[in-house]
């Protein structure tokens, strides 16, 4: 519907016109519990907004999309639901200065994660409710006016059966009123000014545990904050409570030492959900959480640390982003990098996970350096003209790029006078609106430094630099000079400042460790910056470019560091040192100037040393994509055998029991193709085969289970089989990623029809059979299906939910045909419709540009042999 996508330009006019000061949110939920047969699948919506206009007889427009609408009053004045309601959007005529808008709705029950999603537990039956709205989905569940500058009191009240756990943003209102013998009525006070996107309702027999957070601020009073943890009662055996709260209460203690405002929403509930589509959402004083962090299983301390991080990041949002909320997706950046930055900064300060800027290294910005370089990159600051806009632009620019630029704007102005900024954005703006200048302003005054400028080189521009080192010696072997070469790439040729360490390595002796003996830190500006502090210093073996990560940009080696690295990466001591040089060995091989076959030769000879669990995942995600998309085709089944073999002896040498052992395993089964690994994946899911310490328990067995169905050396029936051990939410979603890996004509044709010509998957199921659809190897009989996905694209965008079309859109593009004709085909698709939607079409670019990045990497190894 043409009114769903909201323009910025619309948003602006409607906030020009509008003040608002109320909403009233009454949502009658029984029907939930209605058999899928028997219906109905809606529930009952009715909203009360009250709010001024700035000029009396105006006309504007309040959201909702829902099946149908029963009544619209507004100003006591009956509408025609009919004559005003188009499916999207409720037209207002004749504002008065103040108005009453009363709409009561019958809005949908969602299986695809966006507005009221819907869950039914198959290992019990019970049903959970719960609400994802970012960017603009609560006009799904009530009436309101969409956009996150017009902020306003919520006050919720629910009607849903009584033995149930009923959550929103605010404390409850006194008991719940019983309606009838199976249903109550819970009344929430309202919340402060808060925007529609980070409203919730959460519903449903949840798995409930309480505790406290405690805090005598400095003015003496005291500060009492109920939290809570919510699940599935079927996940409450595997929910760790103890370990999700003691976090929250390391990163409470954190926000307000530095912040200096108190926690501002009441209550702190964090609910782990079915089906989610995001990791998490900030919603003030009940957050939720995609179920995946609720560990059904033996899990590395990586997995930890990660959700660590996660809880951390949304606690970031209550002030950067709830207390203060940007204007307008543009500024998207306000909340979402600092979230990311804060979250990894409060990790290493205030929790047990001191590595964590090592994940950050390797992980997030290992995520914006490949955003940088798609051709649909952005400055941070994005310029978005719309909803669809807003909905991509959750990605690796403005979490991970602008998280960050943030790390080097900390090294550029220090640490004090960013947090007294932040202190000071905080207390101008609470439960207000903001744009970049307002935040710019506050780090001028605290910081001396000239931020307009800062901006335009670091958030106002797209692109990635790189540093390289380069330096002359004398002939007694010491540094004449060291300089720090800077480059851009032509499209984006923006030189920037850099605050960035340089340091110096060398082996202590013949064999011995690698390490740094010295270090210089240095304001890099312009093409060329000579580290003066270094000139004399003995000759390095190694040079690194952007020593402790300080800023964001592509590090480059000389030739003799490099060569130190193919021999010596695993004599690199310091972990964050390592972390890095092998981010920048990655990104040499993905622009093509390492051939994949050198990295996995690097990852097979070091990767086994390698001390840090997250970075051992990281270079096992690394080398799968190097295989599978990088090296030439007529040396990947070779490859592929050496990579196996390689997981397989490290395996078996790793710590029993350790997080290293699980981490080869899985990466030993997602590499397995020869029939000797697929035996013995087979037995050690029959328990005729053992490896020391290995507990092949229920996620690690359907990790197995996969490989062996995508090879054809397990069928339909164990499959069964296996899903009768584990008929669970998460067994379900297995089986069928499972089902849809087989190598047959048939399986492959069922999984698309089930995906493409039928909407009746809930959107972690379309995601399930996308993922066992698309399988390595199996190029023969996916061929047929590339002109079927250029076919459907544009109607799958405009037919399914946003959600769904990007699930879609996004995980059928045959990336496993990576050949010249797949190119051409993509390419003549952008060529002959460039009318499509822009979210569309960026989606298409970006995998094209995959494609066309991997046929390089591709040219580039072949010629290596």
């Amino acid at each position: 519907m043409p009114g769903e996508n909201l323009t910025r330009e619309e948003a602006r006019e409607r906030a020009r016109l509008l003040a608002l000061d109320a909403y009233e949110v009454s949502l009658d939920l029984r029907s939930a519990t209605a058999a899928p047969d028997e219906g109905p699948h809606t529930f009952r919506s009715v909203a009360t907004i009250r709010f001024r206009c700035a000029e009396p007889g105006a006309s504007t427009f309040a959201d909702l999309i829902a099946p149908s609408v029963t009544s619209v009053t507004l100003n006591g004045r009956a509408l025609d639901p009919a004559a005003v309601f188009d499916g999207s959007r409720i037209a207002l005529d004749s504002l008065a200065a103040e108005n009453e808008l009363v709409v009561d709705a019958r809005c949908a029950f969602s299986r695809t994660g966006e507005g009221m999603h819907r869950f039914a537990d198959p290992e019990d039956g019970e049903v959970y409710l719960y609400t994802q709205y970012e960017p603009a989905d609560a006009r799904r569940v009530f009436a309101n006016f969409e956009q996150p500058d017009l902020k306003a009191p919520f006050t919720f009240s629910v009607t849903a059966p009584s033995d149930w756990t009923v959550l929103s943003n605010g404390d409850r209102d006194g008991k719940a009123e019983p309606v009838d013998d199976t249903a109550s009525t819970w009344r929430f006070v309202p919340t402060q000014p808060i925007s529609t996107y980070i409203t919730t309702v959460l519903a449903g027999p949840y798995h409930y545990v309480h505790d406290h957070y405690s805090r005598t601020g400095a003015d003496g009073a005291a500060l009492e904050i109920p939290l809570g943890a919510l699940c599935r009662k079927s996940l409450a055996r595997y929910f760790d409570a103890d370990d999700i709260f003691t976090v929250t209460r390391q990163g409470l203690d954190f926000f307000h030492d530095n912040f200096d405002y108190p926690y501002p929403f009441g209550k702190y509930d964090q609910a782990f959900v079915p089906e989610y589509n995001l990791g998490a959402m900030e919603n003030p004083g009940c957050v939720t959480f995609h179920e995946k962090y609720v560990f059904r299983g033996k899990t590395t301390q990586t997995s930890y640390e990660n959700r660590a991080n996660v809880i951390l990041h949304e606690m970031a949002h209550m002030w950067f982003g709830d207390l203060v909320t940007m204007e307008w997706w543009d500024d998207l950046w306000l909340k979402e990098s600092f979230a990311d930055f804060m979250g990894a900064f409060a990790l290493v300060e205030a929790t047990r996970f001191k590595d964590g800027w090592i994940t950050f290294a390797n992980q997030r910005k290992s995520w914006a350096y490949r955003a940088d370089q798609l051709p649909s990159t952005h400055p941070v600051t994005a310029d978005i003209h719309d909803l669809e806009d807003a909905k991509l632009n959750f990605d690796g620019i403005t979490y991970a790029k602008g998280a960050a630029v943030l790390k080097q704007l900390v090294a550029y102005v220090g640490p004090d006078a960013f947090l007294e900024g932040a202190r000071r954005y905080f207390k101008r703006h609470a439960y207000g609106n903001t744009r970049l200048e307002h935040l710019l302003a506050a780090l001028e005054e605290t910081s001396g430094r000239d931020m307009a400028q800062w901006s335009r080189s670091w958030l106002q521009t797209a692109g990635v630099n790189s540093l390289t080192p380069q330096a002359t010696y004398s002939a007694a072997g010491r540094i004449t000079e060291l300089a720090v070469v800077q480059e851009a790439d032509p499209s984006y040729p923006q030189l920037r400042p850099h605050r960035a360490a340089v340091g110096l390595y060398r082996r202590e002796e013949a064999g011995g460790a690698l390490v740094r003996y010295a270090r210089a830190e240095v304001d890099v500006d312009g093409p060329r910056t000579v580290v003066g502090e270094l000139a004399g210093a003995e000759r390095p073996e190694l040079i690194l470019v952007n020593d402790e990560d300080l800023t964001y940009g592509k590090v480059r080696f000389d030739e003799e560091s490099l060569a130190t690295l193919r021999a010596h990466l695993g004599e690199l001591t310091d972990p964050l040192a390592r972390a890095l040089c092998w981010s920048a060995l990655w990104n040499l091989t993905r622009d093509g100037l390492m051939p994949a076959r050198d990295f996995l030769a690097l990852v097979l000879r070091f990767a086994g040393r390698e001390s840090g669990v997250g970075v051992l995942q990281m270079l096992h995600a690394w080398a799968g994509t190097a295989l599978l998309h990088y090296t030439a085709p007529e040396r990947r089944e070779e490859a592929g055998q050496e990579l196996a073999e390689g997981a397989l002896r490290e395996l078996r040498l790793a710590e029993p029991g350790s997080g290293h052992q699980l981490a080869w395993a899985r990466f030993f089964a997602a590499r397995a193709t020869a029939e000797p690994h697929l035996q013995l994946l087979q037995g050690l899911l029959a328990g005729t085969a053992k490896i020391d310490g290995l507990d092949v328990d229920q996620e690690l067995r359907w990790t197995f289970l996969e490989p062996l169905a995508a090879h054809g050396a397990v069928g339909a029936a164990d499959i069964a089989g296996e899903l009768a051990r584990d008929d669970t939410a998460a067994g379900r979603q297995h089986r069928i990623r499972c089902l849809a890996a087989r190598p047959s004509a048939e399986i492959k044709a069922e999984a698309w029809a089930n995906v493409i010509e039928s909407d009746t998957l809930s959107n972690a199921l379309v995601k399930a059979t996308v993922a066992g659809f698309q399988q390595p190897g199996q190029q023969e009989l996916l061929a047929p299906y590339t002109e079927k996905y250029f076919a459907v694209l544009e109607t799958v965008w405009r037919e399914r939910s946003i959600e769904t079309a990007l699930s879609l859109v996004r995980g059928l593009f045959p990336v496993f045909q990576a050949d010249r004709r797949t190119l051409d085909t993509a390419g003549a698709w952008l060529d002959a419709h460039r009318d499509a939607a822009p979210a569309l079409r960026r989606i298409v670019l970006e995998a094209h540009d995959d494609l066309a990045r991997a046929l390089r990497a591709q040219a580039c190894d072949e010629a290596a042999a």
